[in-house]
Order: structure tokens, then C-alpha cells, then sequence
């Protein structure tokens, strides 16, 4: 139709007409503009700990100024952070954050890192791209958490400007995005590679949903594509599900499913594995892929013991390195 526009940002690529919104409700059709109206106006804003987001090989223990505004690009029926990222501008108070007073607030918090977080950061695109290039104008990390939905140019181009990111892999399979998350997986593969690609530190989530998506095979599936594609290097998060939002029929994750799928992770290949959402024990902890040694102990979101950080990434005990951001 006339004075319709195409968004490219995400494999939705949605035909807006004039005055309406995207299916992420926050990217406007305004007199043949597209506009992300809620830049610059998040409506979640904390600070956090790094090991929350979660990133474990990325400056253990540091405080992460962490941001979010409403609106994301996929509708995972169980969302847990669903008030927000299901909401429609408009909906929640916001507060008054451009781009550089992102950046001068994280450093008066006394972060290193500002973490674009909670919803989902490509549908703020414009806001997450300049917030990235105002904070390291002022010598702070940036990092994204994710769920990697969008298409490769500007998804390269935000790579540019962030420096670690914790990108969340629903399922190895098309089916359950299509089903659980109203995606496709295929997009998501190729940012992963794309982040790898382009430097960004990056460790890979998948929230195992008991009778959706923990399935031995796809576990295996998930591994393998990691170790052929990443490396065994990248870290690998197993985290609990808890029923929220539209899923509320299934049970909590077991701790015993998580620790049997690190298990195969790590028997195939991977050097990094980890549980999350439970109290995971030596699961939480980083090991030394050459001797054991444990090199950062972890209890929660709690950092006891970083072995790494004085060495440059070098095991103390017999100096193999371990791949991550340490200091």
C-alpha cells in the first residue's frame, strides 16, 4: 500500500502502514519514518551482577549497569520477563536515559559494563547501537544479551560496537521456535556465527523446557553444532525453566536434567558447560579444560575465588590457557 515500509531488522521483515507498529509494537510507521519510539526511554533499569546475565568468562564479578525498554521480536509463551517484553509502549513509566547518560550513569555506578538486557535489544536497535558507541567513548564494556533474531546486515553492524554477548538459543529445533517462541531457528545459527565471527565474546543459553526441548538428541544436536561452528571454547548455560506466563502446566526443570545434559556436553567435547536457575555447585564453577584445577569458584551469582584474573587467562597450576575476558 502507499506509505507503507519495510523493517529489515529482523527475518520478520514487516510491511508497516502509516501509524502502525511491527510485530515488536515499538518500531512505528510515522509519516513513512520508521521510528523505534521507545528509544532512549527504557523502562527497566538495575544494576546487576555480570554473572546474572549470565556471562561467566566475561569479568567475573563485575558490576553490569543493565537496561531494558518493552518490546521484543519473539513471544516465548514462557517468558519470564513477559510484562515488559510483551508490553506495548505506553504501557509501563519509563525513565529519561539518552544514549551518553547511559553511559555517564553506568560509569557514576561504578560499572565497567553496560548490558542491553531483559526484553530484547534488536528491536531498540538505534538506542542499543549509540548507547554501545557512548560507552565506549567512555571506556566501559558493552554486552548483549540476546535471543539473536535478526537479520545478518544490521545484525553485523551492532557486532561492531559490542564487546560480549550471552546469546539465547531456544532449541535445536525449528519446530519448537515456531511452536514456543513464534520463530524460526535458521536466523538465529547465523547470528550466533556472525557474533563469533565478528570477535564479540560470546557464551550460548539454552533453557531447557522439560518436554519441549530436553530431549538427549537435541542436547546432542545443540553440541555438536557448537563444537563444529564455535569451538569447544565457548561456554555452553543449561538453565532451569519455571512455569511463568503462558506455560504454567509444566514443571520446573529437574536440577538432575541439567546436570545429566552438562554432562553429555562435556563428554562431546565442549570445555565450558554450566547449570543455571538452581543451585549448580561444581556446575557453577570454571575448570581448567587441561588439569581441573577449579579456576573461579562460583556460589549464585557470587564470585568466592577468581583465579584468572591475575594471570591473563593462565591456569595458576599449569598454565593452560582459558578462553574468556579475565581483567
Amino acid at each position: 500500500m502507499p506509505g507503507d515500509v519495510t523493517c529489515l531488522l529482523c527475518p520478520r521483515r514487516c510491511r508497516i502502514p502509516p501509524g502502525a507498529a511491527g510485530d515488536c509494537r515499538v518500531r512505528v510507521n510515522l509519516d513513512g519514518r520508521l521510528l523505534a519510539v521507545t528509544y532512549g526511554r527504557p523502562v527497566a533499569v538495575h544494576v546487576d551482577p555480570m554473572e546474572k546475565k549470565p556471562l561467566f568468562h566475561f569479568l567475573p564479578g563485575a558490576e553490569i549497569f543493565s537496561l531494558a525498554t518493552v518490546g521484543c521480536n519473539l513471544h516465548c509463551i514462557h517468558c519470564q520477563n513477559w510484562e515488559i517484553s510483551q508490553a506495548d509502549p505506553g504501557e509501563h513509566d519509563v525513565y529519561d536515559l539518552p544514549p551518553d547518560r547511559v553511559a555517564a550513569v553506568a560509569a557514576h555506578e561504578g560499572c565497567r559494563a553496560v548490558a542491553w538486557t531483559y526484553t530484547e535489544p534488536i528491536v531498540f536497535y538505534e538506542y542499543t547501537y549509540d548507547g554501545s558507541v557512548a560507552c565506549r567513548e567512555r571506556g566501559l564494556k558493552t554486552v548483549l544479551v540476546s535471543a539473536g533474531y535478526a537479520n545478518p546486515r544490521p545484525w553485523r553492524r551492532l557486532c561492531g560496537v559490542i564487546d560480549a554477548a550471552i546469546l539465547d538459543l531456544k532449541a535445536f529445533s525449528d519446530a519448537h521456535y515456531r511452536e514456543v517462541c513464534g520463530g524460526t531457528l535458521a536466523p538465529v545459527l547465523e547470528a550466533i556465527r556472525i557474533a563469533h565471527e565478528e570477535g564479540v565474546w560470546i557464551e550460548v543459553l539454552n533453557l531447557l523446557v522439560p518436554t519441549r526441548n530436553d530431549d538427549p538428541a537435541l542436547v546432542d544436536a545443540l553440541v555438536d553444532w557448537m563444537l563444529t561452528t564455535l569451538g569447544p571454547d565457548v561456554p555452553l548455560h543449561f538453565t532451569a525453566f519455571h512455569p511463568d506466563y503462558r506455560l504454567k502446566n509444566l514443571p520446573p526443570t529437574p536440577t538432575r536434567t541439567l546436570l545429566a545434559a552438562r554432562k553429555r556436553a562435556l563428554g562431546a567435547g565442549l570445555h565450558h558447560v554450566y547449570v543455571g536457575n538452581v543451585p549448580g555447585g561444581e556446575a557453577e564453577c570454571t575448570w581448567c579444560p587441561a588439569c581441573h584445577a577449579r579456576l573461579v569458584h562460583r556460589v549464585g551469582y557470587r564470585v568466592l575465588e577468581n583465579r584468572l584474573a591475575a594471570t591473563g587467562g593462565r591456569c595458576p597450576e599449569c598454565g593452560a590457557q582459558v578462553a574468556g575476558v579475565w581483567a
